[in-house]
Formats: structure tokens, C-alpha cells, sequence
């Protein structure tokens, strides 16, 4: 199976990068491919000035194009994600998420703006196509720690990133087994 990670955070290192890199880990110790993305693939420009021909807006459609699933991480600033990441969002094709599974992980400085996923990078993340976006992570900051180095979870988020780290396999799984003829 392939996934594709997209880190939607301006800054790097960041918190929401290394709970894509701790994902990443998890899905290839079960055989995964996983491609990873972040902002910091793009020229400012390319997306500032919209430019849906740039080299690396092109290589991102092609890899989504042929991976299984996306997990994309955001920090939640003002009560909503990234605004860089939405202007990358807003150059994709619009099907471009299109028979993908979607695990959406965010990060913030207060339990408040939990609900920035669902309110606000989920129906993104529909527009898109989405066949299936799950049930998001959300983390507060202080529950990641050394995040710049070697990441460290609390174990409460370490638990739920590995659940859903798990959910996120199990869906991908049942994506790839035909369909059941009808009888």
C-alpha cells in the first residue's frame, strides 16, 4: 500500500510534522510505502501566484494519484488549519483525493479549537473527494515534546495516534478487497 503524509505546517520542525513522522514509522513496520510531503516542498510563490503547472504541484498529483491513502497534519491558528495549507489544497484537482482514505491530525495550543477539524479541514478534505475521511487527531501542544529531535507523545496521544494509526490500515485494507458480488 501506498500513503501519502502532507504536513501542513509553515514551520519546520513542528509538532504536526512529528506526528506524521510517527505515523510514517508505524505504517512501514506493517509493509507500507510512504511518501512524504510538507510545505516546505513548494516554492511560496507557486502558491501564492496559484500556479497549477509548478514541478512540485505536479509530482504531489501524480503520487496522490497512485497512492491508497493520505495523512495530512495541520497546526490549528485563528480556529482553523493552515492557511498555507489551504492554498495548497485549493490548487489540487478536484477529485483528487478520489478513492483515498484520509486521516486528518491537528495540533494546538488549547483543547478549544478541536473542532477546527471537523469544522473546517474536513469539508476541505470532502470537496476534494475523499472516500473516506476518518475520525481526525487532535493533540495539544504539551502533549508533544522534543518534537524538533527524537518526538515524544503523552501517552494518551500515543495511544490514539496508534488507534488511529490502526483505524487508518484496517481502512486502507478493506479499500483494496474487491467488492462482494450481489446475489
Amino acid at each position: 500500500m501506498r500513503v501519502i503524509t502532507l504536513a501542513g505546517s509553515p514551520r519546520y520542525p513542528s509538532r504536526s510534522a512529528a506526528l506524521l513522522s510517527l505515523c510514517q514509522q508505524a505504517l512501514e513496520q506493517r509493509g507500507a510505502e510512504v511518501i512524504p510531503w510538507n510545505l516546505h516542498n513548494f516554492h511560496p510563490e507557486d502558491l501564492l501566484y496559484a500556479r497549477f503547472d509548478s514541478p512540485a504541484l505536479l509530482a504531489l498529483k501524480e503520487d496522490l494519484a497512485v497512492a491508497d491513502g493520505l495523512i495530512i497534519a495541520t497546526p490549528v491558528y485563528k480556529a482553523s488549519f493552515s492557511g498555507a495549507l489551504k492554498t495548497l489544497l485549493d490548487l489540487l484537482p478536484e477529485r483528487a483525493l478520489e478513492h483515498k482514505v484520509v486521516l486528518p491530525l491537528a495540533t494546538g495550543g488549547t483543547i478549544a479549537h478541536m473542532l477546527a477539524v471537523d469544522y473546517a479541514l474536513k469539508p476541505v478534505l470532502n470537496a476534494l473527494k475523499a472516500q473516506e475521511v476518518l475520525h481526525g487527531v487532535f493533540a495539544e501542544d504539551p502533549q508533544i515534546t522534543n518534537y524538533d529531535r527524537q518526538p515524544e507523545l503523552s501517552p494518551v496521544l500515543a495511544a490514539r495516534i496508534a488507534e488511529s494509526v490502526d483505524t487508518f490500515w484496517h481502512a486502507l485494507a478493506r479499500r483494496r478487497q474487491p467488492l462482494a458480488a450481489v446475489v
